[in-house]
């Protein structure tokens, strides 16, 4: 029976024995959190399921924690606090099933075998600084990380575990553990970003109003530059609520050390078949698949078929007609996104194959496979990833930063025989010094070094 769903913080800072003097900078979050323990003592749950970001972490496998008991402590936070909760392996079980049922993957190892999956046996805070808040009750554990999923399909785990919850007789409480962006302000974990604040609002606004559909089909870019961690967790959450009415409140949300905490409710209502949001959201998701296809420009089109062609071992049935602009010959970057964020980006600053359409090829092949900061791409994930393709203009010696405009040229920085390359119009880049700094560091040049400058203008195509 599925009692109450919760989005709820994690920040060790909360708890007094750890944030000593600084906790009162969370008085919001604090209260909102005893006033959510108030409604779970009310309920009585038998079973509390959290889905925590900072647990295992695997690429497509939503893991689940196994084992007879689930424990931890905040040791590494200074803290002597420690907690051990029986694991309701029962109901583990039935959400492995309904995963696999939705034709999702999942790993329930415990004991030693958690380490050939890279889980460590001990529960980690996003579970911990939850239960530290919640009354000394007889309840069972579940416990789960993330996998990177896109939102549709994070979702479906989400009603995945739904079902196996309604179709047990115990009484659960699910709690999606979570912070929002880490980049509210100058000095947060994550670089500043003001999107951390947009990002926020809009979520806690989605939140209040009851627009789960919304929440699940976010601006992934927005997302990304979030530098959040409770979206995924939130996502499955609202999956749980599959197709019944639900009511929701915010409790509370601050962002007092640069990261936004949210503490939010989800009461179920009766059954209602109109909120079944998984097959639109699926729907939606083939429909602009297929108009991101049908808008992308010829040397996205080439870009993208080479690497599927490459994976699947196809060929490109005919030559792409290019644009006539496009130079006989250029340096090209071909840039790979997933759900936001950076898949992989390689170019080349001079041309070195024998036309353009053949540079395009050859940095679409480095880009998906050959990108060192990055796995190669695989096939499973060809339908979330996009493309940009940059063909470069003629780079120009510049006297200084005087000369550089981030939003019109890219940069190139020498030393030796060291260089440094970045693209311009490039999110959270808005001063030519940043931009020189980024480039000297990609190049391994020190601040202090004196260096040539150069820049160049690019086309881009999407």
């Amino acid at each position: 029976m599925l009692l109450m769903g919760a989005l709820v913080p994690h920040a060790p800072i909360s708890i007094r024995e750890i944030g000593g003097e600084e906790t009162k900078k969370t008085a919001k979050t604090v209260a909102a959190m005893e006033k959510l323990a108030g409604k779970v003592k009310e309920l009585a749950p038998e079973t509390v399921a959290v889905f925590s970001p900072h647990g295992p972490l695997l690429e497509k496998e939503l893991p689940v924690r196994g084992g007879e008991n689930l424990q931890g402590n905040l040791r590494r936070f200074g803290c002597s606090l420690s907690w051990s909760r029986r694991n309701d392996r029962e109901l583990a079980a039935a959400l492995a099933a309904e995963v696999e049922a939705e034709g999702l993957s999942v790993a329930v190892p415990g004991g030693e075998a958690a380490y050939g999956f890279g889980m460590d046996n001990e529960l980690d805070h996003g579970v911990l600084v939850p239960l530290s808040f919640l009354p000394e009750m007889p309840f069972n554990l579940v416990a789960t990380g993330i996998c990177l999923q896109p939102p549709e399909k994070q979702y479906a785990l989400g009603v995945a575990a739904g079902r196996a919850i309604r179709k047990t007789s115990r009484r659960v409480v699910v709690l999606a553990s979570g912070d929002l962006s880490h980049c509210l302000q100058p000095g947060a974990p994550a670089a500043y970003n003001p999107q951390g604040t947009e990002f926020d609002l809009l979520l806690v606004k989605l939140l209040r109003e009851n627009r789960p559909e919304e929440i699940v089909r976010m601006d992934p870019e927005l997302v990304a530059n979030a530098a959040e961690c409770g979206y995924r967790s939130l996502v499955m959450l609202l999956g749980v609520f599959e197709g019944l009415e639900i009511q929701t409140e915010v409790l509370s949300y601050e962002g007092p050390f640069g990261v936004g905490y949210a503490v939010a409710t989800i009461t179920p209502g009766a059954e209602n078949s109109e909120r079944r949001l998984l097959p639109g959201l699926l729907g939606r998701k083939a429909e602009e698949l297929a108009s991101r296809r049908e808008k992308e420009s010829p040397p996205v089109r080439l870009a993208r078929r080479t690497v599927e062609n490459h994976l699947q071992g196809q060929k490109l049935l005919a030559e792409f007609e290019l644009p006539e602009e496009l130079p006989g010959k250029a340096g090209v970057f071909v840039s790979i996104k997933k759900h936001g964020r950076l898949r992989g980006c390689i170019g080349t600053i001079f041309p070195s194959q024998a036309n353009t359409a053949e540079e395009i090829k050859a940095n679409a092949i480095a880009a998906a496979f050959h990108d060192p900061r990055f796995e190669p791409v695989r096939e499973d994930e060809l339908e979330d990833l996009t493309y940009s393709v940059d063909i470069l203009h003629t780079p120009e010696p510049v006297r200084g930063t005087a000369d550089l405009d981030p939003e019109k040229y890219g940069v190139i920085v020498r030393k030796g025989r060291r260089s440094g390359l970045l693209l311009p119009n490039l999110e959270g880049i808005d001063t030519p010094e940043e931009q020189v700094a980024i480039a000297a560091r990609k190049a391994g040049i020190d601040p202090g070094e004196r260096m040539q400058l150069e820049r160049f203008e690019v086309t881009r195509y999407y």
